[in-house]
């Protein structure tokens, strides 16, 4: 055959029929094909308000029948749908159309069976069209043709069928279930039964089957439900994936259509507002302009089933998909949480079950992840804060959702319940005018906002302050334990300068303590001039104590007032030279020792600093302290002339046991200083650490007023709304009152003229009979 021309002499694509199968097998499941021909009843050129899925027996053949009453087709508008591609549907009052491919009906009717017929009934027209591999195969077509027949009803409910669609109308009733015009005719005055003059009814047969035969979808299990064979299914798999009502319950983010399986009203939940523990996040992609909302909460029927309810202009697109910590089932992260966003600015794949994977998609799977994993450490830190003793995993915990919403049956709209109310006590059909809240009684009135008072705040993610605080305090911690104190307390045997008895290093013994400044200018008071020279055997003295090898015998302070050494010789000379013993050192320190580089040597015999390889520090004395040893120290020096002038006369040994005598007292009194300083030092670090604690106490407190704060200020809000509606209730009771007072005054004042009126007339009787007496 040969290709078909148009009138430009070009080619045009040819369909073949087996495609209609091939684009079938696109669906992973039968419920993804259900969810394509909910979709066209629910968009916004049907806009229908209920739908009515149901199995029925026509003819020995189990069929699937789906109806709504909606606005109905015409003969263009079924063309188009049981054509491929055409999709022109447009927002209408801000609700967003579905269907975007042009390819629902197909793929879904030709997946749940091989033949459909669509019946369909608008304010002018009755329309009849037939999808069906069946008959295609019989009749041998070499492309995809669909009959389609428009009819006018007569006065005597007869067919009347236009003269170009007699050919189709021949070949619905030779392969289609209806062989007469009768038939079809009761088929389409079932829609008039849905309380609407408008409607469409889809008829699917040849049902699908397995390679065993068996049916794609049980019928049998649930009477009331339909449902994938369970050998298919996994038993830890949310109910939302082996039954269709469940299904039918999450399917769109804010349903307004109601969805009837097999004589049962589904019961539709609004998804972001059935959790416990909720929290609103944002989520702000670089290619989109304004933020998109992201609900956390707790899942308050099954831990096991959590993750991502992803939509798509309110429909479902991915259920329960698992990011971030919550992939790994061994760590326990994450269980129970169900994250809810709306992600219009990605594209959906043509069979609406997942989305195109590209950069945007990837981002925002990225950016949600962290997000969740924020909400989860926030949740379990403000449990542990609250209750510190409670070891309960969170997703062990029993759960109420946070909100109860219900939806009218009449106009559609969702209705926010007091708490307290449990939405599984509430009667099949519920209307606005049951609802305890006053303000919203009427199914006139418009629905409490999106963002009400109730919702909740951002996620505020104080756990992340605290785990700064914990990372400071650890910090703290570390320093002190890491670095060495000021002063260590002399052990029995210790030299009582408090040297170690290993060091060999020379002893400095003027120094002054910088605090945290090492830049800090000196004491300009004036140097006092030394009595006399120092002797010569000093100096040689010196030389054994800066030897490195080890000695037992700890370094002792030299007793003298100046030495005749040059800066030269400081600078250059491996041994620096002592200076002038102000007070006794506490403790020697290396230059190489891990402390901290705000304690420096300095200091000549004219208070100038001097760079030396070692380093004594202390603390700083008071002035006073500082006089009271100087004059100490004059007072050794007269005695040490004294001493010295006797030595020349005596031997040798005598003046080696003086001079020891004499740094052994000197040793004693700077272990009575060190130890009065290092009791100091222990008080003032004690303090310090009692300072921390009380700040830690009072940061804790702190917040816990501020959670206090919180809660209270949420039940002022509470208890004001409760006042409002209070009010409101006393004001309609006063009116009602009211009300009642003026009927009975009216009563009271209908009867009163009621009977001026038979006083009138009785007076005019008189006055009838007066006026007549007299002629007689």
């Amino acid at each position: 055959m040969a290709a078909a021309q148009t009138e430009h002499e070009v080619p045009k694509s040819m369909l073949c029929p087996k495609f209609l199968h091939a684009n079938s097998t696109s669906h992973t499941g039968p419920f993804s094909a259900f969810a394509e021909l909910i979709d066209n009843a629910y968009d916004t050129d049907v806009n229908a308000k209920q739908i009515w899925i149901d199995k029925t027996q026509i003819k020995d053949m189990e069929c699937l029948t789906f109806m709504d009453n909606g606005n109905g087709l015409n003969y263009k508008s079924m063309h188009r749908m049981l054509s491929f591609g055409y999709s022109d549907k447009k927002v209408v009052n801000g609700k967003h159309p579905i269907g975007i491919y042009g390819n629902g009906f197909k793929s879904g009717s030709m997946h749940l069976g091989q033949d459909a017929i669509v019946l369909s009934k608008s304010k002018n027209d009755l329309c009849v069209g037939m999808l069906s591999q069946t008959y295609l195969k019989r009749t041998r077509a070499e492309q995809i043709n669909v009959p389609i027949i428009s009819i006018k009803k007569t006065e005597a409910n007869k067919f009347s069928v236009m003269e170009e669609h007699q050919a189709s109308l021949r070949d619905i009733l030779d392969h289609s279930p209806f062989n007469t015009e009768e038939e079809l005719l009761t088929e389409l005055q079932a829609i008039e039964s849905s309380f609407s003059s408008t409607g469409t009814r889809i008829i699917i047969w040849n049902l699908r089957r397995t390679s065993s035969g068996k049916p794609a979808i049980d019928f049998t299990t649930d009477r009331y439900d339909i449902r994938i064979p369970c050998d298919d299914l996994d038993s830890s798999d949310p109910e939302s994936h082996s039954s269709l009502r469940a299904y039918c319950s999450v399917l769109y983010m804010k349903p307004r259509m109601q969805i009837n399986i097999r004589g049962q009203k589904v019961k539709t939940q609004l998804i972001s507002k059935s959790l416990a523990h909720i929290v609103k996040d944002f989520y702000k992609p670089a290619f989109v302009k304004q933020k998109i909302p992201i609900t956390f909460g707790y899942n308050t029927k099954s831990k096991d089933h959590y993750g991502l309810m992803m939509y798509h202009k309110n429909r479902l697109i991915k259920a329960y998909y698992r990011v971030g910590c919550q992939r790994n089932a061994n760590n326990n992260l994450g269980i129970g949480v169900i994250g809810v966003i709306e992600c219009n600015f990605l594209e959906p794949t043509h069979n609406k079950q997942d989305f195109d994977n590209t950069d945007m998609f990837r981002n925002t799977i990225r950016n949600v992840k962290e997000k969740l994993e924020d909400y989860w450490k926030e949740i379990l830190y403000k449990r542990q804060y609250r209750n510190p003793s409670n070891n309960v995993p969170i997703e062990q915990e029993e759960k109420r959702p946070d909100q109860n919403w219900v939806q009218c049956d009449k106009c559609q709209q969702w209705r926010k319940l007091p708490d307290g109310i449990d939405p599984d006590k509430l009667p099949e059909e519920w209307l606005c005018y049951m609802n305890p809240d006053p303000l919203f009684r009427r199914c006139e009135t418009m629905e409490e906002p999106e963002d009400s008072d109730s919702e909740q705040p951002a996620n505020p993610k104080t756990y992340k302050i605290q785990e700064e605080d914990q990372k400071k305090q650890k910090m703290k911690e570390f320093k002190k334990t890491s670095t060495p104190k000021k002063t260590r307390t002399p052990k029995d045997g210790a030299s009582a300068s408090g040297l170690s008895t290993s060091s060999s290093q020379p002893v400095i013994t003027d120094v002054f303590s910088l605090s945290k400044n090492p830049s800090r200018p000196q004491p300009t008071a004036s140097q006092k001039k030394s009595k006399r020279q120092k002797l010569d055997g000093l100096k040689r003295k010196l030389v054994p104590d800066m030897s490195l090898s080890s000695s037992t015998t700890p370094p002792t302070p030299i007793p003298c007032k100046d030495l005749n050494i040059d800066d030269d010789l400081l600078e250059g000379s491996s041994t620096p030279a002592p200076t002038e013993p102000t007070f006794q050192p506490f403790e020697v320190r290396l230059e190489s020792d891990p402390m901290d580089s705000a304690y420096v040597a300095f200091t000549s015999p004219h208070k100038s600093f001097v760079d030396v390889p070692t380093v004594c520090y202390v603390d700083s004395y008071t002035s006073t302290q500082m006089r009271d040893e100087e004059e100490e120290e004059e007072e050794e020096e007269e005695d040490e002339e004294e001493t010295r002038d006797k030595s020349t006369q005596m031997p040798g040994p005598r003046v080696k046991d003086e001079e020891e005598m004499n740094s052994s007292t000197a040793a004693n009194d700077g272990a009575k200083v060190m130890e009065e300083g290092m009791i100091s030092i222990i008080q003032a670090q004690e303090e310090q650490d009692q300072l921390m604690e009380l700040l830690q106490s009072v940061s804790n407190e702190r917040d816990s007023f501020k959670e206090s704060v919180k809660e209270l200020q949420a039940q002022l809000e509470l208890e004001k709304k409760c006042a409002d509606c209070q009010t409101a209730r006393e004001k309609a009771e006063k009116l009602s009152r009211e009300k009642e007072d003026l009927t009975c005054r009216l009563d009271q004042s209908s009867k009163e003229m009621e009977k001026l009126h038979l006083k009138v007339k009785q007076l005019e009787e008189e006055k009838a009979t007066t006026t007549v007496e007299p002629q007689v």
